[in-house]
């Protein structure tokens, strides 16, 4: 019993050893049988669940939600002075989180009321865990986090009503909120890690500071996207939606523009994160293109979001966390800069294939194929790291 203490401590000791490993670990093994079913290559996993369905239903509120909380809950400690979430409480999400995967997976048992009950207990679980922590943290935004989590607990409660009553539109709203609610915590969290860090690497290379934060700005950032995101799932008329992408992506690319990425194209870590911005600008024009009539499919923006954005500023700052959290110094090796770059392939083969029906069905397979590459990549470099002992101090400031 000691034995299996010791082993299982480390990887309890902060919120991105458990998550990332098992996050990461859950990706890949969902990717690669989404793939092969997609292929023909195997019978799709669950009979009773279509492979859109359950691709957009677990990369987002199994992968995705894995992920984001586990960077989430790291960076709170350091940026909103929070106590860590580690042992009891931290191992309490982890079996949460599982519980969630194995009632998706063990469908049509228990009861599908039973295990929409069982999945849809995570983001109330976290909410539960740091909601006092922020309740008393000094800085008031960072209780911003508290109606995201409320806001993709609805998103994946509507994907389960949907998906209870039969309704596919219903349950595709609410994958549509969740990428939402993930686009909000990208602009938030993002928007402040990203000029931060830039900063710090700009002063390293003697090439300038950081730029300062102007609220105004970022709260105009957060307020665009809120309204992107009411008008599209209230169905508003298409005209409005193109406007509101169109402010998504001039105010987004004025903010962007000031932390001048350009500047540290040297630093992967963080001009991966820069790259994810892109993406993000990307996303919002394709929204606007599609809404305002032009022959761009409505879907383009969610692939070049969760794929590109969210795909680039995951693999960024997972790296940079493990290599900081462990002891280690944030230089990622050229692996994670090759790593990077087939992801933005991976987000355009993805936008390729809607645009190309002859090709597409080979062309979603290439882009899952590049997206598999860069998480095999990170686990292989990072796996171990999680489940062993930060590295002593003395190596540490060595």
């Amino acid at each position: 019993m000691d034995a299996l203490r010791r082993h299982i401590a480390p990887l309890l000791a902060s919120a991105f050893r458990p998550f990332y490993l098992l996050g990461v670990a859950y990706g890949l093994a969902l990717m690669t049988a989404w793939t092969g079913a997609w292929l023909a290559i195997w019978p799709a996993p669950l009979a009773g669940l279509s492979l859109r369905q359950l691709h957009g239903h677990e990369m987002l509120f199994g992968f995705a939600a894995a992920v984001v909380i586990g960077i989430v809950l790291t960076a709170l400690p350091s940026w909103a002075h929070t106590p860590e979430v580690r042992g009891a409480p931290l191992a309490v999400l982890v079996l949460v989180w599982l519980a969630g995967r194995v009632a998706v997976w063990s469908a049509p048992w228990p009861a599908a009321s039973w295990h929409a009950a069982i999945d849809l207990a995570f983001f109330p679980a976290v909410f539960v865990v740091v909601a006092p922590c922020l309740l008393r943290a000094a800085n008031r935004l960072y209780l911003l986090l508290l109606p995201i989590l409320l806001a993709l607990f609805g998103a994946h409660l509507a994907w389960y009503a949907g998906m209870l009553d039969g309704s596919d539109r219903l349950a595709t709203t609410g994958l549509r909120a969740g990428v939402y609610g993930l686009v909000a915590l990208f602009v938030l969290k993002g928007g402040v890690l990203t000029p931060v860090f830039t900063g710090n690497a700009l002063r390293e290379a003697g090439r300038g500071d950081q730029a300062r934060f102007v609220m105004a700005l970022d709260a105009a950032a957060l307020a665009v996207v809120v309204a992107l995101a009411c008008l599209d799932l209230a169905g508003a008329p298409a005209n409005w939606i193109g406007t509101a992408a169109v402010a998504c992506t001039l105010v987004h690319a004025w903010r962007v523009a000031r932390w001048k990425g350009w500047r540290v194209v040297d630093a992967p870590l963080v001009w991966g994160m820069h790259l994810g911005f892109a993406w993000l600008l990307c996303a919002f024009a394709l929204k606007a293109a599609a809404e305002l009539g032009s022959a761009v499919p409505e879907a383009a923006w969610v692939h070049a979001f969760t794929v590109g954005s969210l795909g680039l500023m995951m693999l960024a700052l997972m790296t940079r966390v493990v290599l900081r959290h462990t002891g280690r110094a944030p230089v990622a090796p050229r692996a994670m800069s090759i790593a990077m770059v087939a992801m933005s392939l991976a987000a355009l083969a993805r936008l390729a294939a809607v645009h190309v029906d002859a090709a597409g069905h080979g062309l979603v397979a290439l882009a899952a194929l590049l997206w598999l590459a860069p998480f095999a990549t990170w686990f292989a470099l990072y796996a171990a790291m999680l489940v062993t002992p930060s590295l002593p101090r003395e190596i540490q400031r060595a």
